[in-house]
């Protein structure tokens, strides 16, 4: 029998193995393989730098300056950080951002965490470094507006940012593209998750995770078929895939020339994605419910789907609310801040510039002391010396006042311009809370 024939017939043969080990398994899920998956999933040591950038803490740390700085933008008011606000997964927390004609953006704002291990950056994989990435939003015309030369102009008549960048680059002391985008790339490397639940799990803790949580995991491995994009400790394959969203959008099509690679789109990382809703590239799925319901019920058949992509995925409730609960695992319980962004200091009311009269811990979830006094023209300070990110939201006579996202190290000032009793309380931790009395000052 020629050779091509007895492959014909065993390549037969396994299928019909395969499919029974399958049917087998549609009664009774195989037992999850502990040690292979702690492998699969284990964390690296540290992080991969380019040879021609590398880091130092000086640039670093200009980095994470320019990543706040409004100057790279041409109405001078909006920074990196506008859109990708590190309290929700260095995202915005919106389907689409507003454009600067007023209009939704094409895209999801995406999440920067763990972007040194990339391939390519954008949803559609048109930059293949985090150095030319840095500098595609700023002259969006959409996104940031800004003008390069104009903003490098900008910083360096800076006598605070000449020096920066010469502490940053002592070969190449001056403000320049190049430099600016090293920078912001070299920052950006360092937006590195931290750990979960979920890798105390990998590292061997069998008890980090909840039995509904680990049935979850299985799933993800096995009947759900998630694994096959969502791969490694950043759950990403760095491919493109079409997972049949109803969306125009060609996504990496374009960018290829290539119309089988239509309505392709990067493989989102899952770490740290319950602070960075809605999801997909579109942000048309509000929550982890909606993401595992489309993949169950609403894929759009279409020639360019992916092949990775289970054609049919039969869970029941239990098994999506399973499912859900263990991506919840790979995310922190409270939003994580880098330590090399600069911490905030968040000021209101007429006299907030006034040395604080008094200030408020909370660290441990409370409000140490718990009872302040003021005189009419003192200050307040409210300092998150704890290790979870907090909020202020304050209520009195004619005014209320609610703080962004307050991170470890941030503090928030508050000046009162009106006598009267005030409520403070944590719009994260409700249950914080702080009286405060004004007095008229005599």
């Amino acid at each position: 029998m020629p050779r091509e024939a007895l492959a014909r017939i065993g390549r037969a043969l396994a299928g019909l193995v395969l499919a029974s080990v399958l049917g087998g398994a549609a009664d009774k899920p195989a037992p999850l393989d502990v040690g292979h998956w702690r492998q699969a999933f284990a964390r690296p040591n540290h992080a991969p730098t380019p040879a021609e950038n590398s880091a130092t803490p000086e640039k670093i740390a200009l980095g994470a300056k320019l990543f706040e700085d409004t100057r790279l933008s041409g109405s001078g008011d909006m920074a990196c950080s506008s859109c990708h606000q590190a309290d929700l997964s260095f995202s915005d927390g919106i389907d689409r951002h507003v454009g600067h004609d007023g209009q939704p953006l094409d895209r999801r704002t995406p999440p920067l965490w763990n972007l040194a291990w990339g391939l390519s950056f954008f949803w559609d994989g048109r930059a293949s470094s985090l150095e030319d990435q840095a500098m595609g939003p700023i002259e969006n015309e959409r996104e940031m507006a800004g003008n390069l030369q104009t903003a490098l102009r900008a910083l360096d008549s800076d006598p605070q940012m000449r020096k920066a960048f010469a502490f940053a680059f002592p070969d190449d002391p001056a403000v320049t593209q190049a430099n600016l985008a090293k920078a912001l790339a070299a920052f950006q490397r360092t937006l590195v998750s931290p750990e979960t639940r979920f890798d105390r799990w990998v590292k061997g803790d069998d008890k980090a995770l909840e039995p509904d949580e680990l049935a979850g995991f299985s799933l993800f491995v096995g009947k759900a078929g998630c694994v096959a994009c969502h791969q490694g400790w950043r759950f990403t394959d760095e491919a493109f895939h079409d997972i049949g969203l109803p969306s125009e959008d060609k996504g990496r099509g374009p960018i290829l020339g290539v119309s089988a690679a239509n309505h392709a789109f990067k493989t989102p990382s899952l770490r740290e994605r319950v602070w960075s809703a809605p999801y997909m590239h579109d942000g048309s799925l509000a929550t982890f419910d909606d993401v595992v319901a489309h993949y169950a019920e609403h894929v759009v058949e279409r020639p360019t789907l992916s092949a990775d992509l289970p054609r049919r995925i039969e869970l029941d409730n239990e098994e999506r609310a399973q499912l859900v609960a263990f991506l919840d695992t790979l995310s922190s319980d409270d939003p994580p801040r880098p330590a090399s962004l600069p911490t905030k200091a968040m000021s209101w009311g007429a006299t907030a510039e006034a040395v604080p009269a008094s200030t408020v811990s909370q660290k441990d979830k409370r409000f140490t002391p718990g009872t302040i006094i003021l005189k009419l023209g003192e200050a307040l300070r409210i300092v998150n010396d704890d290790t979870r990110v907090h909020n202020v939201r304050l209520d009195g006579p004619g005014k209320s006042f609610n703080s962004d996202a307050q991170n470890p190290g941030d503090t928030v000032t508050i000046g009162f311009d009106s006598p009267g009793h005030y409520d403070v309380i944590c719009g994260i931790h409700p249950d914080m809370r702080l009286s405060v009395d004004v007095a008229q000052a005599r």
